[in-house]
């Protein structure tokens, strides 16, 4: 028992530190873009290392699938990228989202082939609905989004078709949250905009992760 907790605390620590290292080479890409971000301070590798070490500690305790490391990993990188340009710059950057939406499908492909059709409807679907809302609130949801909205639906929907919606609803909530709370706190104005993306990855990576921790939660792999 003492060495199975060893083990996850062995694998979690060197997540970690992968995590950390993937958070640096996420910083230093950000910074090479055409309209770079310079971000001070180790944020992306302090919150990589965070994700990455938890994927690896559920990994390590059989709480997490081996078929879904690709999947985790690169969501949680994805994450952390987009949430630092659109809490900073309230834009997405194509240089993130576009090459995204194809190394999402490819990290679902352990998971079987039909998981990974599934991803790619999942994509469409949710692509669509996030693209008719911004056609009808470009304040509400911008382009970027749009664009997020495919490799995230990808992932979610490997995860199970419910997945796609819930995360919807759940980021629309964060959104609204953050915004009432940057309006009593005074730190947002009224009628600012408020950055959807880091709610929209924070919403997938949460349903993602429940839905493949839970044992009942997801089909068996394709």
């Amino acid at each position: 028992m003492a060495g199975n907790v060893l083990v996850v605390a062995l694998v979690g620590g060197i997540g970690a530190v992968v995590g950390a290292a993937a958070g640096w080479v996420a910083r230093r890409l950000l910074a090479r873009l055409a309209r770079g971000v310079v971000l001070r301070g180790p944020w992306c590798e302090v919150a990589l290392a965070v994700g990455w070490g938890a994927v690896g500690t559920g990994w390590a305790s059989g709480r997490v699938p081996g078929p879904w490391l690709p999947a985790l990993l690169g969501l949680g990188w994805l994450g952390v990228a987009v949430a630092a340009v659109d809490l900073r710059h309230r834009r997405i950057p194509d240089a993130l989202t576009l090459p995204a939406l194809p190394l999402a499908l490819l990290c679902t492909l352990p998971l079987g082939v039909g998981v990974t059709a599934r991803a790619a409807a999942g994509a469409a679907v949710a692509a669509a609905a996030h693209a008719a809302v911004h056609l009808l609130s470009r304040r509400a949801l911008g382009a970027g989004d749009v664009k997020l909205a495919a490799p995230l639906g990808a992932v979610l929907a490997a995860a199970a078709w419910p997945a796609v919606p819930l995360a919807a609803l759940l980021a629309a909530l964060l959104t609204a949250g953050a915004g009432v709370v940057g309006l009593v706190s005074g730190s947002v104005r009224r009628g600012a905009a408020i950055a959807h993306g880091p709610s929209m990855v924070l919403a997938a990576g949460l349903v993602t992760a429940w839905l493949v921790t839970t044992p009942t939660g997801l089909p068996p792999p394709g």
